[in-house]
């Protein structure tokens, strides 16, 4: 009887030993399970990774999409956003999105094409497998000038590259919201038609005024105008030495400008008050000048004639329009005229 009790005290001796470290292994389950169960979709990040490749625009519509096998991203943004300009290196073009401004990833159940967003009623096939939208966040653009250099270093921007990339953006996926702090949709390239610049060497100095010391150099709708307050010193009736051209630099009152317009225009159209028609479609304005280095007005003087022929060259001469520029070479010649004492 006594031996009886003595191995029932002793089995409840064992079974609460082995108890306690299953109630602590129990513990560590449920809190384990708690800790899976507080995920709200926030933790796991699927990364959506469109960095290779163009991005590309619909032709008849403002949506721009890349697409990788079965992926597609896209922006719908009106294309005013891409203007014609460079953006300063700290200060992108930034938008937010609205009802207007969206992005969107689809996953389809094959290869998909522009044929799946382009048209006004996009294609069903393939199927749409998982889609994303975009409801939070910012469209960053960081234009680039694309230039081209001819024999004689005259420069051209024949188009511009649009950086785009989204900062802070949520999508709402199936399985809940997603943010990630940078997404990386790539480079949108357009093309320009560069300026024409299509001038002969005979210019003409304006006759609207005797104190008007403009020259112009007209070719159909665009005109070269300098507007040379240094007119006297500059284009005086006698002959310069071969080695030493009269100078001036490009200034506040040496001014040099380049406009482009919607029709031809002559030397009556400057003489108007406020001229209404062809209408200007483009100025570019001449940096100033630094001495012996860049933005040069340069006169060689000989006789013809009676008269005097000038001959006008700019040196290293910079245009700028915005935030964009371009340089007209070391050496380019404005054009002759002559005068007569």
């Amino acid at each position: 009887m006594i031996k009886g009790k003595f191995n029932s005290i002793k089995n409840l001796f064992l079974l609460k030993n082995y108890t306690i470290p299953m109630k602590r292994i129990l513990s560590l389950l449920t809190l384990l399970l708690f800790i899976t169960a507080c995920d709200d979709g926030d933790i796991t990040v699927d990364v959506i990774d469109f960095s290779e490749g163009q991005v590309l625009k619909c032709s008849i519509k403002d949506v721009y999409y890349k697409v990788k096998g079965s992926e597609m991203m896209f922006l719908e943004i009106p294309s005013t956003y891409f203007v014609n300009d460079q953006t300063l290196t700290d200060a992108p073009i930034e938008v937010h999105l609205t009802s207007t401004i969206k992005v969107t990833y689809r996953k389809y159940a094959s290869e998909t094409s522009a044929a799946n967003i382009c048209p006004t009623a996009p294609d069903a096939t393939p199927n749409l497998v998982e889609q994303w939208v975009a409801t939070e966040g910012i469209v960053q653009i960081k234009s680039t000038a694309i230039k081209t250099t001819d024999a004689d270093g005259f420069v051209k921007i024949t188009g511009y590259i649009y950086n785009i990339n989204f900062k802070d953006i949520t999508f709402i996926k199936p399985d809940g919201p997603q943010v990630q702090s940078n997404v990386t949709f790539g480079n949108y390239t357009t093309t320009t038609t560069p300026l024409p610049f299509g001038f002969d060497t005979e210019v003409d100095k304006s006759t609207c005024s005797a104190s008007d010391n403009r020259i112009f150099n007209f070719s159909a709708s665009e005109a070269l105008i300098l507007d040379a307050a240094d007119y006297p010193m500059l284009f005086a009736n006698a002959v310069t030495p071969i080695s030493t051209p009269r100078t001036a630099l490009i200034s506040a009152t040496n001014k040099l400008s380049y406009r482009l317009y919607s029709g031809p225009i002559n030397n009556a159209y400057f003489c108007l008050a406020s001229p209404t028609s062809p209408i200007l479609l483009q100025q570019w304005d001449a940096v100033n000048g630094i001495e012996a280095t860049s933005g040069i007005i340069e006169v060689e003087t000989t006789t013809l004639g009676t008269g005097f022929l000038h001959t006008i060259h700019l040196k290293n001469v910079t245009m700028k329009k915005g935030n964009s520029d371009f340089n007209m070479g070391p050496d380019y010649t404005f054009g002759t005229f002559v005068t007569n004492p």
